[in-house]
């Protein structure tokens, strides 16, 4: 690249990160304290210019100090960036090194949280296998590994908490393995002795990791096996030949991007957009081997999925999993913009919403909005809903915005407090302080700490203050943080034209576009964004060595 054109390109991406973060924190901050965007706030949008002018020219700054630094000066004047060891031989004993010590950080946990975190619709998964009465709402796979596992070991001991602890064991002996590798593999790229500790102690300790492998939801699973497809994708760009030679690791590959979808449904529609880039990428060098390899997972996912259905006789989805977004559109006008509907347009939306769940509308959750969908209309006569929405955006296009964004927002917002269920009362407590995860054990399970201390830290982090009183700290706790580094390091690499450092994390960018249209904000639906933060420390090198 040019100079002129590096400085140009180097401007537009510094500037595109500028925007994007000056927007997520104006934006964020007026969702967060007033439930809207206000456009006509004058001094809302001074302050966004001029964030944007400040991001923009201290990214340039790190960036141009960073650039320098890889020519072997230093950051900022003073500091010298480590140097990496090259390739580190490894072997299994590391692999199990790696493996042994983050069981052992999982079990005092595990202990203290007895029999684990059985909780988001984890009495409902259960409940269908014991009804043998199955529906593709949850995942086909997980609902017959969680629901069987739990009965067998029931079945065998008499006791539902020695059911639940067994599923939640072997999950986190799958998990902490997945874990395992990717630390295992960190070595290999030359991270060095002090780096592996940290990484261990980061996938063994983060409380936000350790929640959710020791929780019954699908989401542990899917964001472990989206990391793994991941440190794949990062082997595969670095050496497309020595990848495609190991048939091990190409049917290992295709084995998790089977799996991955198979715990999480928007998991497919991301891996499906992600093989266009990566057949784009490879182009000059495409191969049998490569387009199969990438091709055949679509193939054995619509199959199992299907033939898992066939033979649970599962009922279908129902229509308002998929139509979120603008059900909440339409009851945010309702509530806020009620005046101004005609009787007829209101007899419209009630036809499809009912009133009493319209009347029930909260900004950033849907379930109490859409539960009674009426989806047999909507089959009958799917383009009466779509003539009422379009009716609606026409003439109220800032409620629309304001009904997505309240539903997504927490996720590009580093401050914004995870408290999406406030008031609502589930088996063991009432949210009050914070929603930020489930916790408690659902019936037929019983809470039974066996170290009540870490057992109070948990339930502190989880449903008590501490997003408030650690305004700070509670950054790394929250999605939006990561979301501004991803942002940061990959328009870096767009500037530097280093597209093989970014594809590897387009399955898990993708799938963060799903959660965007979403029914609200939550960690478990973003968990990825915590697993996959390593990797980006060995992208850059590895694919570098291999062109």
């Amino acid at each position: 690249m040019k100079p002129d054109k590096d400085a140009k390109m180097a401007w537009l991406m510094s500037g595109l990160f500028g925007v994007l973060a000056s927007v997520f924190l104006i934006f964020g901050y007026q969702l967060e304290s007033a439930d809207a965007i206000n456009l006509s706030d004058k001094n809302a949008l001074s302050i966004l210019l001029m964030f944007i002018m400040i991001f923009t020219i201290d990214t340039r700054y790190v960036w141009r100090n960073y650039d320098s630094a890889l020519n072997g000066g230093k950051l900022f004047g003073f500091i010298t960036l480590p140097k990496g060891t090259g390739d580190a031989e490894v072997s299994r004993r590391d692999f199990l090194i790696n493996y042994l010590s983050m069981i052992a950080l999982s079990i005092p946990v595990m202990l203290a949280e007895f029999p684990g975190f059985f909780v988001y619709d984890a009495q409902d998964e259960l409940n269908e296998v014991l009804t043998r009465s199955f529906t593709t709402h949850h995942p086909l796979l997980h609902v017959l590994l969680l629901g069987g596992i739990i009965a067998l070991f029931h079945k065998i001991s008499g006791s539902w908490n020695v059911g639940i602890f067994a599923y939640i064991f072997l999950q986190m002996l799958v998990i902490t393995a997945i874990f395992a590798y990717v630390v295992t593999y960190l070595q290999k790229r030359g991270i060095g002795k002090r780096s592996r500790i940290l990484w261990v102690l980061y996938y063994g300790l983060f409380p936000t990791i350790v929640m959710y492998t020791l929780c019954s939801c699908k989401d542990g699973l899917f964001s472990a096996l989206l990391l793994l497809l991941t440190v794949f994708l990062v082997q595969l760009v670095a050496s497309p030949e020595v990848f495609l030679s190991d048939k091990k690791k190409i049917a290992v590959f295709v084995l998790t991007a089977v799996l991955m979808p198979m715990f999480r449904h928007n998991g497919f529609y991301a891996y499906l957009v992600f093989i266009p880039f990566a057949l784009i990428y490879f182009r000059k060098s495409l191969k049998p081997m490569l387009i199969g390899m990438l091709v055949a997972p679509v193939v054995l996912y619509l199959a199992l999925s299907g033939l898992l259905s066939a033979v649970c006789h599962t009922e279908g989805t129902h229509h308002q999993e998929m139509l979120t977004v603008p059900i909440m559109q339409l009851a945010r006008v309702y509530a806020y913009e009620g005046d101004s509907l005609t009787a007829q347009e209101k007899e419209l939306i009630e036809s499809y919403i009912p009133k009493s769940n319209l009347d029930k509308y909260t900004p950033r959750v849907s379930d109490l909005v859409k539960v009674d969908f009426n989806n047999e209309l909507y089959e009958q006569n799917s383009a009466g809903f779509w003539k009422a929405w379009k009716e609606q955006l026409v003439k109220h296009p800032m409620a629309y915005v304001n009904a997505w964004l309240l539903t997504s927002y927490g996720y590009w917002y580093p401050p914004a407090i995870i408290n999406v269920y406030k008031g609502n009362t589930v088996y063991s407590f009432t949210y009050e302080d914070s929603s930020y995860f489930g916790y408690e054990v659902e019936p037929p399970g019983e809470r039974k700490s066996l170290i009540p201390a870490i057992d109070k830290l948990y339930r502190y982090l989880s449903i008590g203050s501490f997003q408030q009183d650690a305004p700070v700290l509670h950054l790394f706790f929250g999605p939006g943080l990561y979301v501004f580094i991803y942002m940061f390091v990959f328009a870096y690499r767009l500037y530097k034209k280093k597209f093989g450092n970014i594809l590897p994390f387009m399955p898990m960018i993708l799938t963060f576009c799903t959660v965007l249209l979403g029914p609200t904000y939550l960690i478990r639906y973003v968990l990825y964004l915590w697993l996959c933060m390593p990797l980006l420390l060995v992208t850059a090198k590895a694919v570098k060595e291999a062109q």
